[in-house]
């Protein structure tokens, strides 16, 4: 299937071609009819990506904030690599579509095969889109129409929290499509409506259905205007749908609003507020979200958790369905709001028009070829390179940030024959695929567990599904390296187990990516260290820096907790320094013990080992940002090292002076040269197993301590 991609770093449009999309449970696969390019919203993702690198900080100073602080904790070369990623991840574009149902996951019953739709999804033939954002189209609306509903389905959002009145005057700064949709949304309530904008054939269309209207490039005042409308008294609301860098818009809005009057923001603006305008007036300023209520909740877009009706009777689902069931009564026309209807073929040229000079289009739809059964095709090939190798063939299941940075590159590196890349929507393992030079790119990962070619998997997919993966991978007598963690539960654990007693005249090797015992620093440390023949003591300090309460690495379903998911690189540090089996853990989280888990990201980890050392883990997530992230300390027979966030290692004691300085190492990409140096040569796992399933069940212990405030 193909879809529209633009690239951060240079602005340019691309029509790529990648493997169909995976429909998942509680979500819906649409084969697209139309989609809608929003002018306005679109034009400024182009006119951002085709700005030079201070551009783009100028437009995002919280970013440069970050990336500063990242310098100070990792280092310049570090956070270079960081930014240099993420501008060379290309965002799908486009979020109005329409089209009909491919096929529905598990848990989805308002919608059937063949049934039109529309959705929030990006332009592309093929999308899954989760099923609280998928209404179905009336009889009688043209996937033309209906492809305009997520955008009428915001001016709405922001009508509704204007909450207009029969009789009531509200002004509409901004006359793109948002704002003419408004217009006509406010007229169907019963207001009167002014319309403000520089352009004559947009508010010709705003008097068309019935607006009163203030011509800006002429020079005319909306605030005289409005004001001499209501004789002196103010407009009951406004609704800004205005793009602008300006703060005059704010300032108009409300020197034209009555007393109490309601202002809402569904455009972009700048917001330098007067006080004494808004105090004065006691004026209410509210910025929309998008189509309402729901927007950007994982639970509801992502898990499918409706908000029941009584309570939030508006959803951006409901949203989408009352503004189709505007259309179908002919209370919203949209027709004259379509410029041209072009090919998906022609996507590219259809957005150079959005930047040129005079151009004033507003809606270009994209039509889709209907009868293509080639777009269905779970694999497509990126190369023309056949593997050749007899060992070390990879597929990389997975395509997210961590693998697009990391994982695909250190394959490369480290002499891989990169065969397949798996990822479940299709577009990322492309575009990962061919950054690192993979024969083909596959939505399906049952194809890296047939191809007889393939011999070694790697997994760099959400936690949740490592164990099911890896069972799978080694059944089919595969290697298989897995980024931690390596199961969320004890039950997967010896399940893992089970299939490698069961796999053992096979000699698939396993590793998990502990990283961190691979970084040069932590080498040069553990040497040091075996000079001592005694116990050791060991303490790693983790300031792990908060995310947000809804990120999925705190669900227990999808990502265990951070403990599971990240504690665990530093119990496995701890034990290799140690060089000795973990035999006793306590836990003790900060606070009360909480249902998700979310206290136990600052928490204290003690460890006891079999050779009499100890160690704690103290990982907290309440400390500063500009405090480095990590610090390793031992303490034995009178000598001293620290390790500090992998870019320096300090002895006190010793016989010879240690001190080592270097750019940052975690190890990332030591530990893929050593696991395909393995499977090449034939050579045992870079960790031992035993160490691996010891590691990953006392993590397990531990998080499980945590939780429950006991040891």
């Amino acid at each position: 299937m193909r879809q529209v991609l633009q690239s951060l770093k240079t602005g340019e449009i691309e029509l790529i071609k990648a493997p169909a999309p995976r429909v998942r449970p509680r979500h819906v696969l649409i084969e697209t009819r139309r989609s809608l390019i929003s002018a306005g919203t679109e034009r400024m993702l182009l006119e951002f990506g085709k700005g030079n690198l201070i551009e783009k900080a100028l437009q995002q100073p919280d970013k440069v904030k970050q990336t500063l602080e990242k310098v100070k904790t990792d280092g310049v070369t570090a956070t270079l690599d960081a930014v240099r990623s993420k501008l060379d991840q290309p965002i799908p574009l486009g979020y109005c579509n329409a089209g009909r149902v491919a096929a529905v996951g598990a848990d989805v019953t308002h919608v059937k095969v063949g049934d039109r739709v529309v959705s929030n999804a990006p332009h592309a033939e093929l999308v899954v889109v989760g099923r609280n954002l998928v209404a179905k189209i009336p009889d009688g609306v043209t996937d033309e129409a209906a492809a305009f509903t997520p955008l009428a389905a915001i001016a709405l959002q922001g009508c509704r929290l204007s909450r207009p009145e029969l009789g009531e005057t509200f002004c509409v700064m901004g006359l793109g499509l948002i704002g003419l949709l408004a217009v006509q949304l406010l007229r169907a309530s019963g207001a009167r409506v002014i319309g403000a904008d520089f352009s004559k054939d947009r508010l010709a269309l705003a008097r068309q259905w019935g607006a009163e209207t203030v011509d800006l490039f002429a020079g005319e005042d909306p605030v005289a205007s409005a004001m001499a409308a209501t004789c002196g008294a103010g407009v009951d609301g406004v609704i800004i749908a205005a793009a602008t860098k300006s703060d005059d818009v704010i300032a108009q809005a409300a020197q034209m609003s009555r007393q109490r009057g309601r202002i809402v923001l569904v455009g972009v603006i700048g917001l330098n507020l007067s006080r004494a305008d808004f105090y004065e007036k006691e004026l209410t300023f509210q910025v929309s979200c998008s189509y309402g209520p729901g927007r950007y909740d994982p639970s509801f877009e992502v898990d499918g958790v409706d908000y029941p009706a009584g309570f939030v009777r508006w959803t951006e689902q409901r949203n989408f369905e009352a503004v189709l069931a505007e259309m179908a009564a002919g209370r919203l026309d949209v027709t004259p709001l379509i410029s041209e209807t072009v090919s998906i073929d022609m996507a590219a040229s259809a957005y150079a028009r959005l930047t040129e000079k005079g151009g004033n289009d507003l809606g270009l739809v994209l039509a889709y070829p209907e009868d293509e059964t080639s777009k269905f095709a779970a694999s497509v090939q990126l190369t023309d390179r056949k593997s050749v190798a007899s060992a070390g063939v990879v597929a990389l299941i997975g395509a997210g940030g961590f693998a697009g940075r990391f994982t695909a590159p250190g394959l490369k590196s480290a002499g891989a024959d990169l065969k397949t890349i798996v990822s479940r929507g299709g577009v990322s393992g492309v575009l990962e695929g061919r950054k690192a030079g993979f024969e083909n790119a596959s939505s399906d990962p049952e194809s890296a567990f047939v191809d007889p070619d393939i011999d070694t998997v790697v997994i760099a997919t959400r936690h949740d599904s490592h164990a099911d993966l890896v069972q799978r991978a080694l059944k089919a007598g595969k290697h298989v390296f897995v980024e931690k963690p390596l199961a969320l539960n004890e039950a997967d654990l010896d399940a893992i187990k089970a299939q490698l007693d069961a796999n053992e005249s096979r000699s698939c090797l396993l590793t998990v990516g502990f990283n961190r015992r691979f970084s040069a620093f932590s080498q040069a440390m553990k040497t040091a260290l075996d000079t001592v023949q005694e116990p050791k003591t060991f303490i790693a300090t983790i300031n792990a820096g908060e995310i947000p309460p809804d990120h999925w690495t705190h669900d227990p379903v999808q990502g265990g907790g951070r403990i599971v998911g990240e504690a665990c690189h530093f119990i496995d540090l701890l034990a290799f320094f140690a060089g000795a089996l973990i035999i006793d853990v306590q836990a003790i989280q900060i606070g009360r013990p909480t249902a998700d888990g979310i206290a136990a990201d600052k928490a204290t980890i003690s460890l006891a080992f079999e050779d009499g050392s100890i160690g704690t883990v103290h990982y907290f997530a309440n400390g500063p940002k500009t405090l480095a992230k990590e610090r390793f300390e031992a303490f034995s027979g009178g000598r001293y090292l620290k390790l500090d966030n992998f870019k320096a290692l300090d002895g006190v004691g010793w016989s010879k002076p240690i001190k080592h300085r270097g750019k940052q190492d975690k190890g990332q990409t030591a530990i893929l040269k050593a696991f395909i140096d393995a499977v090449k040569s034939g050579g045992p796992a870079p960790i031992p197993t035993g160490d691996l399933l010891s590691v990953s069940r006392w993590t397990l212990r531990a998080a499980e301590l945590a939780r429950a405030g006991a040891a």
